[in-house]
């Protein structure tokens, strides 16, 4: 196959530009030529199909730096429906021109719903991302846990009934995704970073992350050695949280507390006013479970807590919120997420040159054999009406009496992030963030110099 394409789509993530390098270099290996499309499949719909050649003479070029974090190809949330045949004729018929025989596609599940149209006229592959880690399985027949049932407002949705009562590490589809080690360790270096004002000001911490339906992000957090842990899967018990909140207060005169962002009450109602905008992938925009679990625990604890214990605060100025937000999504990747991208990108060249179609590369973990890579055919992580959801963390990976991880959910997290910092990393906080070149020279972007390199479609 002489010549392969790549996009990158959906939000950003650290590990993005390692996972084009590992496909590239790979590519390079095997004589094969890789266009990178631009903005994703926005690329794609617009008739320039503007792109760059990533290996010219089978040379990787200098632009491309798997420590990077982000995408060098940038991306967009715009995707083709299957129902747009003309269209898909239309970036069939272009590729073609191009000499393109193939589609690597770095994304979730929402680019896979992109790509799989796109299958059905040429071989299109997946290379996954998320730092949400909801890409995969917990067991290969997961997705036959979901039912779905008919809502009040007419609106059909979905829910998953728990067909194991434990699940085993090796049995997971999907281990890890690139992206979520360096996600985690941003959170765990906030936590600790907001802990020491909470703990100097005597105050209830309320730190929410990123995760709307899946909380591995959230269980990760336990490396920041937060007092709580609430995750979206598990409903809050309130009465025990505030139970728990005043025994960790009296105990360590403050508490830190980290939820998802979509965690729920004992209702199933997810925290915080649902506006009724959504973000520009059809997402519903929260107002913000933070804010609305500091609302519960003033209205709970009441101003008389904290000025029976010599506070002198109310309640609003005594609980305060913090969001990590999009800083999860940035910067360098770590070793882990950086070496796991490169095979997994790797991974995706070998299946698109074998000619298979339709398939995700997968990372495997298994106590016996560590990681391992392997593959899936993607319509595997659909239910029985072709909806792929979001994985979420397994209830035996959860305390809930605790708001901690359970021991198997420990031992999930070890193998990810035992060694996840490379030596490099610590390397590049010493040398690289207050190095004099900095105060004098302004921030070169890579797409500069990647602009220069642009190619479009012509008419002729």
């Amino acid at each position: 196959m002489p010549r392969i394409a790549v996009l990158t789509a959906g939000g950003d993530t650290p590990a993005l530009n390692a996972t084009i390098y590992g496909i590239v270099e790979r590519a390079n290996a095997l004589e094969i030529e890789v266009f990178g499309i631009m903005k994703g499949f926005g690329g794609l719909i617009d008739p320039r199909v503007p792109h760059l050649h990533l290996n010219p003479l089978f040379t990787t070029i200098p632009e491309l730096d798997p420590t990077l974090g982000g995408t060098i190809l940038g991306a967009s949330r715009t995707y083709i429906s299957g129902q747009e045949t003309e269209l898909l004729k239309a970036v069939g018929g272009r590729l073609t021109r191009l000499g393109i025989e193939g589609l690597i596609c770095i994304g979730g599940d929402g680019t896979i719903n992109g790509m799989q149209p796109l299958s059905e006229y040429f071989p299109c592959v997946l290379a996954p991302k998320t730092i949400d880690n909801d890409l995969g399985l917990n067991y290969l027949d997961e997705p036959n846990d979901w039912v779905r049932e008919d809502g009040g407002d007419k609106k059909q949705r979905y829910i998953k009934r728990e067909s194991r009562d434990v699940i085993e590490l090796d049995d997971i589809v999907n281990y890890a995704t690139p992206g979520y080690a360096t996600a985690v360790y941003v959170v765990a270096q906030s936590i600790q970073r907001i802990r020491t004002t909470a703990e100097s000001h005597r105050r209830i911490s309320i730190i929410e992350v990123m995760g709307r339906e899946s909380g591995y992000i959230s269980l990760g957090s336990a490396y920041g050695q937060p007092d709580l842990i609430l995750i979206p899967e598990i409903p809050i018990d309130t009465d025990h949280l505030e139970q728990r909140v005043r025994e960790l207060y009296d105990l360590q005169k403050h508490c830190v507390i980290v939820c998802g962002e979509g965690c729920c009450d004992e209702t199933g109602r997810q925290l915080g006013a649902i506006s009724a905008s959504v973000d520009p992938a059809g997402n519903i925009l929260f107002s913000g479970a933070a804010e609305e679990l500091k609302r519960v625990l003033m209205q709970r604890l009441g101003d008389s807590f904290f000025r029976d214990r010599r506070r002198h605060d109310t309640a609003d100025q005594a609980i305060f919120t913090r969001k990590i937000g999009h800083t999860q999504r940035g910067g360098r990747p770590l070793l882990f997420d950086r070496f796991h991208a490169v095979q997994l990108g790797g991974k995706a060249i070998d299946m698109i040159s074998q000619g298979r179609t339709n398939e995700v590369a997968t990372l495997q973990y298994s106590p016996s054999k560590g990681f391992t890579l392997d593959s899936l055919p993607a319509n595997k992580l659909r239910d029985r009406w072709g909806q792929i959801h979001p994985r979420h963390v397994h209830p035996s990976f959860y305390d809930a009496r605790r708001f901690q991880p359970s021991r198997l959910g420990r031992k999930y997290l070890l193998p990810i992030f035992t060694n996840a910092i490379g030596a490099d990393d610590i390397e590049h906080v010493r040398m690289g963030l207050f190095t004099p070149g900095n105060l004098s020279s302004r921030y070169a972007s890579v797409n500069v110099d990647i602009h220069k390199r642009l190619r479009f479609l012509t008419n002729g």
